[in-house]
């Protein structure tokens, strides 16, 4: 109807509604704020267990020597430095992240421990990604699918650009199984996180929109039925301690 203003899209930041436009940079804020205490907020998020995930996540991947492999939001280099010896000097790890400075803290930090042969670094955008069809064996995604803002696009895209047989691997918070652990796991992400990143971080708005973007993003059976739309096949879910986590596995068939 003429004369009326068009009604802006809005999607999720946390549990506040935002402009579709403006999610991706809110995102980069937070991520620019955190990226020097990631490890830290990892940490106090999982009580330290974010790291048995992560060689859990790799131990179990099927990535194999002479493999390249994508790790996407990848920035702190946590799990590009558990994949670079599974691939082997015949193999290669391209490491994607949207922010800057995500990507500075993790390739420093791997350059410090001598990792460096076999990997490279870029700055990406998950729905738009800068490689041809057919270019990977493998795409890693840890902790970083739930802050993209157009999740379809970018396991398209994913799915895109693995070569036929190729795997997508996807570790994330996901659904608690347990109603008493969920109800503990609310307390400590709600009420205990956004303190203790006020207190070791000075920053406890960041923190609550991490505990509130998990809380956003989909469920096991969802994200399965978004992978299977997305052309992956034989969608596998496993969940770690009891739905905290999830891998998500699928197949370019």
């Amino acid at each position: 109807m003429a004369g009326m203003a068009t009604q802006e899209k809005t999607t999720h930041f946390g549990f506040r509604d935002v402009p579709l436009a403006d999610k991706q940079k809110l995102v980069g804020q937070v991520f620019t704020s955190v990226a020097r205490s990631y490890d830290l907020m990892n940490d106090l998020m999982s009580f330290g267990v974010h790291r048995l995930w992560k060689r859990h996540f790799v131990a179990v991947s099927g990535v194999r020597k002479g493999d390249r492999v994508l790790d996407l939001a990848g920035g702190t280099g946590d799990i590009a430095a558990l994949l670079k010896p599974v691939v082997g000097d015949e193999g290669e790890v391209v490491v994607g992240d949207i922010n800057a400075a995500m990507l500075g803290v993790g390739r420093d930090r791997l350059t410090d421990r001598g990792l460096v042969a076999g990997l490279r670094w870029a700055q990406m955008n998950a729905e738009a990604l800068p490689f041809p069809d057919n270019s990977f064996d493998a795409i890693t995604i840890a902790f970083g699918l739930r802050n993209v803002t157009d999740k379809d696009k970018a396991l398209a895209d994913m799915q895109r650009i693995l070569k036929p047989g190729g795997r997508l691997l996807v570790l994330e918070f996901s659904k608690v199984r347990s109603p008493l652990l969920s109800k503990l796991y609310d307390m400590h992400s709600f009420q205990i996180l956004p303190r203790l990143g006020r207190l070791f971080a000075n920053d406890a708005d960041s923190y609550r929109y991490l505990a509130e973007s998990i809380r956003k993003h989909p469920d096991q059976e969802t994200l399965k039925g978004m992978m299977i739309h997305a052309g992956f096949g034989h969608v596998e879910v496993r969940n770690l301690t009891d739905g905290i986590v999830a891998i998500h596995r699928g197949y370019k068939l």
